[in-house]
């Protein structure tokens, strides 16, 4: 069996970025740009170690990180070059006893590659001895000639890509490529695959499809974008997670009188869970009221000895312009949307520390951009996004998880209410959201946005 081994090539120093430290240890949504990129190899089942090239200089940084965070593949930290290739044969020299090492070679500065490119990275070198990731490109290509400003060619773009990373070898391929590359006094470094394809013409190189948002951290002005991106990213696993894990387990869920909250609590006393819906109908808890939820969920914890899952579907919907709504009006929503989510964090926080549980909120497709009657509601819902991302660093400390759902539209009474009968096949069933909100409670991740979609399903 072939070993695949992630290389994080992570030894620039970030000069085209102008600031005092390397570029992948700036902090983007929450933790710096290498780790995102170490996590997303460290949670795929296809990779079986990883080693980061860091600068001598960062050894401690990384070392520091790596305890943190846990990283149980993470087996070498190399010293790199001054040159990137040089990061690359660093790890080459280091695998090469083992010639049935595949490497994986990735930018530490692309932290939202996908899980989708690392499969089909992993998958390809089943076949292929030298595997790229690209993109098309969107802009015409000019060519001009050396030392001139004059178009000397324009390539048909049908067959131009962008190359991004993870780029991926068999380790004897790549090896050897280098050793002729060397030899060669005018060898000029691109990447790894095109080292292989100018010293190994005869080895094909297989092209996987790569994604806009493995974006590279390069000028300064791109962190602001990978800011923006990491904020829009929502999490995408395989829902194979078997509800019967829920057996035994104990949930509180605000806003559990109707819609999805319903849903959710019902779903989970189907598989052995006991939940307790909370909502001022049903019991009057009040989520704008913190004595309120916390009289909730000490009552629930003296009656079931933990709470293991709390979840917050309360939220009011406001359609009309905001110079028409009343003060009250205002105030309702702010206060049930922010501060009701932010009431039932603090008071959250005492019991999913003991279970290591976690806390699970609501944001809406809403949030990505304010629309005209919605402008109370889309930025309280963009609020949600930002308030678990901080929060889920926060916590993680504490061993608490921090999640929240981002449904298209569903068919609830709220949604009833402000849009009337809509046609069939157009809505989510609140039955669809609820499972995959149980099936989020149950996975390890923290701190992303789920979205549940109307075409991932089907509809008789």
């Amino acid at each position: 069996m072939r070993k695949n081994i992630a290389v994080i090539l992570a030894g620039g120093v970030g000069s085209r970025v102008g600031l005092d430290i390397p570029k992948q240890f700036l902090k983007v949504a929450g933790k710096t740009v290498i780790e995102h990129t170490v996590n997303a190899f460290q949670s795929n089942s296809g990779i079986h170690e990883i080693a980061i090239v860091v600068h001598p200089r960062y050894v401690g940084t990384v070392e520091t990180l790596v305890l943190a965070n846990k990283w149980d593949k993470v087996k070498k930290l190399l010293n790199g070059g001054a040159e990137r290739h040089q990061s690359s044969l660093a790890a080459i020299r280091a695998y090469r006893d083992d010639s049935s090492n595949n490497l994986i070679f990735h930018d530490a500065v692309r932290p939202l590659v996908s899980q989708r490119i690392i499969d089909d990275v992993v998958h390809a070198l089943h076949d292929y001895d030298a595997v790229d990731t690209a993109i098309p490109t969107a802009d015409t290509i000019v060519a001009v000639g050396e030392g001139s400003r004059h178009i000397a060619s324009i390539p048909d773009r049908r067959y131009l890509l962008r190359g991004q990373t993870p780029q991926a070898f068999r380790i004897d391929t790549i090896r050897c490529a280098y050793e002729k590359a060397l030899l060669d006094p005018g060898f000029r470094a691109t990447d790894d695959c095109g080292t292989v394809v100018k010293y190994l013409p005869d080895v094909p190189v297989a092209v996987v499809d790569g994604e806009e948002s493995n974006m590279k951290l390069t000028h300064a002005e791109d962190i602001y974008l990978l800011d923006k991106l990491f904020q829009l990213r929502s999490q995408a696993f395989k829902r194979s997670i078997p509800l019967e894990a829920l057996k035994g387990t104990v949930l509180a869920v605000f806003g559990g009188a109707s819609g999805i909250g319903e849903s959710i609590s019902e779903m989970a006393a189907e598989y052995g869970g006991t939940a307790y819906p909370l909502s001022r109908s049903l019991n009057g808890v009040d989520v704008r009221d913190r004595v309120s939820i916390e009289k909730a969920l000490r009552d629930i914890h003296r009656l079931e000895g933990r709470v293991d899952y709390i979840v917050n579907c309360a939220a009011i919907m406001s359609r009309e312009p905001l110079a028409s709504m009343s003060p009250d009006a205002m105030r309702e929503v702010v206060d049930t949307n922010y501060m009701g989510m932010i009431n039932i964090s603090v008071a959250s926080i005492r019991y999913l520390s003991e279970t290591s549980g976690q806390l699970l909120h609501f944001t809406s497709s809403s949030y990505t951009r304010g629309r005209a009657f919605y402008s109370l509601y889309s930025s309280t819902k963009a609020a949600v996004v930002n308030f678990i991302q901080a929060v889920a660093q926060e916590w993680e400390p504490l061993g608490i998880r921090v999640n929240c759902i981002n449904p298209e539209r569903t068919r609830t009474p709220m949604r009833e209410k402000h849009f009337g009968i809509e046609p069939d096949g157009t809505l989510l069933e609140p039955s669809k959201v609820a499972e995959v909100s149980l099936q989020t409670l149950l996975s390890p991740f923290t701190g992303q946005v789920v979205d549940v979609k109307v075409s991932n399903f089907p509809f008789e």
